[in-house]
C-alpha cells in the first residue's frame, strides 16, 4: 500500500507542480519517489524543463527551516520570493501581492482569497506544519479564474506515508534577546498522526500557539494594529484531517478538513505614531476600550475524486467548501459614525468579513495522442461565493450580502512537434454573476438607496507558451497569459454616496482583465541552475487603492507593470548549497484618465526590488545550518510623503539529530536591524500604521518521531 500512498500525494491535486526542488524525509523503507520531472502549472501532465513559466515549488524541508526562524506564513513566503511584497508581520496581509498583482491563495486548489470584499486576511488560513510544499505560479495564469492576476500561492497538504501508525511531536519557544518577559515570549506545540490500515489511510495534525508581544530593536513594544489585526498578542490553533480510501488501483476518494483560527488576546492597544517626527507608532498594556478580539477563523473542506484510467484518460474531480470569518477591532472611524445612535465622533464599531464559497472542478487529461506527442486537457470549474460585511456591535449591514457565481470550461494543449520544442496553448471561457439586492449604504454615506441588481460578464481569456532547447541544458521560454479578477466590490458597495444609483450601472463593478507577457531562460547544469525572466504586465481596468477623506476607495484606472526575475543556485558540493533570487519591478498608473500611465505606483501595490540569498550547510549527519539575507532596496515615489529606506535582514539556524529526537536553534534579525517596515513607509502615510520591524529573536524548538 505504501507505493499508493506515495502517488496520490500529488495525484489527486486540482494541479501539482515537480518535485525536482524537493527533498522528502524518509519516512519508511518502502518510500518510492515521485518522478522528479512531472509538473501540473496548466494542469496538464507538463514536465518541470517544458514549463514557459516561472515556477517556484518550496519543498517541505525549506518549509521546516523557516518554521525553525518564524511561524509566521507571510514571512516564510517572503524569506523565499523577492516577488512578494515583504511581510507586514500583522494579520493584515495589504499591500502584499505579487509581481506589483493580486495574489489567489489556494489550499489543495481551494481558493482561500476573497476578492469580492478583499479584507486583505487570505494569507493566514492554515498553519504551515499541515503543508508538505508551497506551489508558486508567477505571473497572471489563465486557467485557475478569479484573483489570479499576479500569481498564485498554493498550500500543498501533507500526505500520508506511512503502513503503520507514526506520530510526531514538537514544541517550540520564541524570545526577544533583550527585555524578556512574559509578555514577550510565545510558544507552539504540535502533534501529528498517519498511517493507513488495508485500502484506508488517514493524517491529523494539531497546533496550538500563544504569540507574545514583539520589541523593535530599540526593546520597545512594536505598535499593534487594533483595528485591522495583529499577529503579535495573539492565540492560534488548527485542525487539520485527511482520509483517504482506495476504491480500486486506478481510483481513490479522499476527503480532508482544515480549520484555522487566530485570534487577538487583546492585552495591548495601539498608540499613534508621528511620521513627520519619526516616531513609531507603539503598544501600551491595557484591553482596548471597545469591543471584542479581532480574528480570522476558516474552514476548509475538499473531497477528492481520482481515476488514472477512464478508458485511457485520467480524470480528477474536486468538490470543496470554505467558510471565512474576519473580524476587525473597534474603531469610531467617520464611515462608522451615525448621530440616530450616539453623538458624532463617540460611536465605536468594528465591522466583520463573512465569506462562503461552495464549488467544484473536474478535468479529463489525455495525454498519448498523435505518438504521445500531443496532450489534451479539458475541464470545468464552478464557483458561488457568498460575501457581506457587517458592523458587529450595532448589527448593521455595511456592505450588503454579494453573491458571485461563474461557470468556467476551459481547455489546454500541449504539442511536442520536434524534440526540442513544447508548444502549449489554452482558452477558459469566464461567464461571471454578481447578484446585489436593493439596500442603504450607512449614515456617513448619506443613508442613500441604491438599487440592487445582477451585473454579468462573459469573458474568454487565453494562454500561449513555448520553450525551445538550444541544448540539453540551455532552454529559452515564452508566454502570455491572461487573468481574470474583480476589484474589490464590497468597498465600491459601501462607498456610493449620491442618491438614483444601479448597481447594474456601476462602472467600479466592471472585472479586471491583465495582460502578462514573459520571456526567459533555463540552464541546468550540475553543480548549477540559473533562470531569467523579464515580464510585462498590463491591465486597461486595473483597480488600486486610495485614500479620500479618511476611507479606502477603489480607483478604477489603467496599470502597467514591468519586472525582471532571476535565480541562482550552485552546489559547492554535496553538503553545500548556495542560493540566490533578485526582483526588479517598476510600475505606473493613469492617475489622470489622460490614457497614458504617468504615476509610480506606491508600496501599496508594488514590492521593492529585493535580493534574497541563502547558505545551506550538512556538517555531518546530524548537524545541518542555514544562513539567509534578504535586503529590500530603497524606492522612491510621486508622493513625497511616502519614500522607502532600504533595509537587510538577516536570519540563521543550526539544527541538530540528538539520540532521541531532533531540536533546533534559530536567530532572526541577527543583527537587530532597526528598521520600519515597507509596508509603512511606503503604502499609506498613516500616523496609525508607522510600524517598525520586529528586533532579534531567539527560537529554540523540539520534535520528536515516534
Amino acid at each position: 500500500m505504501s507505493p499508493r500512498i506515495n502517488y496520490t500525494a500529488t495525484f489527486l491535486l486540482p494541479f501539482t507542480l515537480g518535485t525536482s526542488q524537493i527533498a522528502f524525509a524518509d519516512v519508511n523503507t518502502n518510500s518510492v519517489d515521485l518522478d522528479p520531472l512531472i509538473i501540473q502549472t496548466s494542469r496538464t501532465n507538463t514536465k518541470q524543463e517544458d514549463s514557459p513559466q516561472v515556477v517556484t515549488v518550496i519543498s517541505r524541508k525549506q518549509i521546516e527551516e523557516q518554521l525553525s526562524i518564524t511561524s509566521d506564513s507571510s514571512q516564510v513566503l517572503s524569506n523565499l520570493l523577492p516577488a512578494y511584497a515583504p511581510n507586514t508581520q500583522k494579520l493584515n496581509n495589504s499591500s502584499q501581492t505579487f509581481r506589483g498583482r493580486s495574489v489567489l491563495y489556494m489550499i489543495d486548489g481551494v481558493p482561500q482569497s476573497n476578492p469580492i470584499r478583499e479584507g486583505s486576511r487570505s494569507a493566514h488560513t492554515i498553519d504551515l506544519s499541515m503543508v508538505e510544499r508551497i506551489e508558486v505560479i508567477h505571473g497572471a495564469t489563465a486557467v485557475h479564474g478569479l484573483g489570479a492576476t499576479g500569481g498564485i500561492i498554493n498550500f500543498i497538504t501533507k500526505s500520508t506515508r506511512s503502513n503503520s501508525l507514526k506520530q510526531h511531536v514538537d514544541v517550540q519557544m520564541t524570545t526577544p534577546t533583550d527585555k524578556v518577559s512574559s509578555d514577550t515570549l510565545a510558544y507552539k506545540i504540535g502533534y501529528q498522526a498517519e498511517g493507513s490500515q488495508g485500502n484506508f489511510d488517514y493524517l491529523v495534525g494539531l497546533t496550538n500557539e500563544v504569540q507574545g508581544m514583539y520589541l523593535d530593536a530599540d526593546g520597545n513594544y512594536v505598535g499593534s494594529a487594533t483595528v485591522r489585526g495583529d499577529i503579535m498578542d495573539s492565540k492560534s490553533h488548527d485542525i487539520f484531517v485527511k482520509l483517504g480510501y482506495w476504491l480500486t488501483d486506478e481510483k481513490r476518494l479522499e476527503l480532508e478538513v482544515n480549520k484555522y483560527e487566530m485570534k487577538g488576546r487583546m492585552n495591548f492597544t495601539g498608540v499613534d505614531g508621528d511620521r513627520e517626527n519619526g516616531v513609531a507608532t507603539s503598544s501600551i498594556k491595557g484591553t482596548p476600550p471597545n469591543g471584542v478580539a479581532p480574528y480570522n477563523d476558516v474552514q476548509t473542506t475538499s473531497l477528492f475524486y481520482t481515476d488514472s484510467d477512464l478508458d485511457g484518460i485520467e480524470f480528477k474531480a474536486q468538490v470543496f467548501h470554505q467558510d471565512f470569518e474576519g473580524r476587525y477591532g473597534a474603531t469610531n472611524s467617520g464611515s462608522f459614525q451615525d448621530t440616530s445612535i450616539a453623538p458624532n465622533g463617540t460611536l465605536y464599531d468594528q465591522s466583520q468579513n463573512q465569506s462562503e464559497k461552495i464549488g467544484a472542478k473536474f478535468s479529463l487529461t489525455k495525454d498519448d495522442l498523435l505518438d504521445h506527442d500531443l496532450s489534451i486537457t479539458t475541464g470545468l470549474d464552478l464557483l458561488q461565493d457568498t460575501t457581506s460585511q457587517t458592523l458587529v456591535l450595532t448589527n448593521r449591514v455595511y456592505v450588503p450580502e454579494t453573491e458571485y457565481t461563474n461557470y468556467a470550461p476551459f481547455i489546454q494543449f500541449e504539442y511536442k512537434p520536434i524534440e526540442r520544442l513544447v508548444l502549449q496553448a489554452g482558452a477558459r471561457y469566464e461567464h461571471a454573476k454578481l447578484n446585489v439586492d436593493t439596500y442603504q449604504t450607512v449614515a456617513a454615506n448619506n443613508s442613500v438607496t441604491v438599487d440592487g441588481g445582477t451585473p454579468s460578464f462573459d469573458e474568454t481569456v487565453y494562454n500561449a507558451g513555448a520553450v525551445f532547447k538550444i541544448t540539453p541544458i540551455v532552454s529559452v521560454f515564452a508566454n502570455y497569459s491572461q487573468g481574470f479578477g474583480m476589484p474589490d466590490v464590497g468597498r465600491v458597495l459601501r462607498g456610493v454616496k449620491t442618491t438614483d444609483q444601479d448597481v447594474d450601472t456601476l462602472i467600479d463593478l466592471s472585472p479586471i482583465m491583465t495582460d502578462n507577457y514573459e520571456v526567459g531562460l533555463r540552464v541546468n547544469r550540475h553543480p548549477y541552475d540559473f533562470e531569467l525572466s523579464y515580464y510585462e504586465s498590463d491591465s486597461d481596468l486595473g483597480s488600486r487603492i486610495v485614500e479620500v477623506n479618511d476611507l479606502y476607495v477603489v480607483k478604477r484606472e489603467k496599470k502597467e507593470i514591468q519586472g525582471a526575475e532571476a535565480s541562482l543556485g550552485f552546489q559547492l558540493n554535496k553538503e553545500h548549497k548556495l542560493q540566490a533570487s533578485y526582483s526588479y519591478i517598476q510600475g505606473k498608473s493613469d492617475t489622470d484618465d489622460d490614457g497614458k500611465v504617468d504615476t509610480k505606483l506606491t508600496g501599496a501595490d508594488i514590492p521593492p526590488n529585493r535580493l534574497v540569498a541563502s547558505w545551506n550547510a550538512h556538517w555531518n549527519e546530524k548537524l545541518s545550518s542555514l544562513l539567509q539575507v534578504s535586503h529590500a532596496f530603497s524606492r522612491s515615489f510621486d508622493d513625497d510623503e511616502l519614500k522607502f529606506d532600504s533595509y537587510t535582514l538577516i536570519d540563521a539556524s543550526v539544527g541538530y539529530k540528538l539520540p532521541v529526537g531532533k531540536m533546533s536553534v534559530a536567530v532572526a534579525n541577527l543583527f537587530n536591524e532597526d528598521y520600519f517596515t515597507y509596508y509603512s513607509q511606503a503604502a499609506y502615510a498613516n500616523d496609525s500604521f508607522y510600524f517598525k520591524g520586529r528586533g532579534r529573536t531567539v527560537t529554540l524548538a523540539y520534535g520528536l518521531d515516534f
